[in-house]
């Protein structure tokens, strides 16, 4: 079965201490399991999605303005991939199973060509790792299953600003997605 690796909002915003919608800690104690996944399914030349979210500077009709502070507004530090993760993008990005989608919703197929890669490349199963467990992971894998995926979340590759919203999800994953959670 052909597998592919849905890297979610893992920016300097989202993971940095300093970061504009940072969820600190245990985002960043993910870095080395992502960064590690990554490499090996670039190794074994899985498709590797990265799946970021683009914000525009003054956009006040963005639903999410009205939720949460500025954060990965396009052409800023805060919207770069967050630690050695950055490094390896930029060493893999030129391979043709390597993708980076800007997205502007909480779900990697809302507004993005993403089935369509998936499709392309007969695509069943999608690990998925990044942030937030409880926000864009959710609307992504919730999407996957109604999109007819095969879901596996990475325990150790998810993390939120909101623990009981990430515990939650987890459970969600598995109890009502029919998901794995490894």
């Amino acid at each position: 079965m052909k597998k592919a690796l849905l890297n979610i909002d893992y920016t300097v915003d989202f993971v940095a201490e300093d970061g504009a919608l940072t969820c600190g800690k245990p985002g960043q104690a993910l870095h080395d399991y992502i960064v590690e996944l990554t490499r090996k399914f670039n190794d074994d030349k899985d498709y590797i999605a990265m799946l970021i979210d683009v914000h525009y500077e003054d956009d006040v009709l963005h639903p999410e303005n009205k939720l949460f502070p500025p954060h990965n507004i396009a052409g800023t530090e805060g919207r770069k991939l967050y630690g050695e993760l950055e490094t390896l993008y930029q060493e893999i990005k030129m391979k043709d199973h390597v993708e980076y989608f800007d997205k502007t919703r909480y779900s990697a197929f809302t507004g993005t060509n993403l089935e369509l890669k998936l499709r392309e490349r007969d695509i069943e199963e999608l690990h998925i790792v990044g942030v937030c467990t409880d926000i864009c992971v959710l609307h992504t894998a919730v999407d996957a299953y109604n999109k007819g995926f095969k879901i596996v979340v990475h325990e150790d590759g998810v993390a939120s600003f909101n623990q009981a919203g990430h515990e939650w999800a987890l459970g969600h994953f598995v109890n009502t997605l029919g998901g794995k959670v490894i």
